[in-house]
């Protein structure tokens, strides 16, 4: 998959990205920066690539989101070829559960 080349005027974003503390600041910085359409087309790219994670086949993930099957077939590739991006977040949302789950049983 093409990577987008770092450009300073880019490079800005990620780093506004990386100063939010909090998921409520998260969510307020995305509704200043995107329209409607642009979050919920994002939002429901992520829940395609959860669902992909889980092993819900294309018809039942196209029924439960709405995302076409173009949507569903280019997440899929990028959770087999893309940056690591996704998996990236999976590994931790895994080792954040097992510390959930350790904190639990003390």
């Amino acid at each position: 998959m093409a990577r987008i080349t770092k450009k300073e005027k880019s490079n800005g974003l990620y780093q506004a990205i990386l100063t939010l503390k909090t998921e409520e600041e998260v969510y307020d910085f995305f509704q200043d920066l995107c329209t409607v359409t642009e979050l919920r087309a994002m939002e429901q790219r992520f829940e395609v690539a959860v669902l992909l994670r889980r092993g819900m086949i294309y018809n039942d993930i196209l029924e439960r989101t709405g995302a076409s099957s173009a949507t569903i077939s280019r997440v899929n590739r990028s959770l087999a070829f893309g940056h690591g991006g996704y998996q990236t977040f999976f590994e931790r949302q895994k080792e954040k559960e097992k510390e959930r789950l350790a904190e639990e049983q003390s």
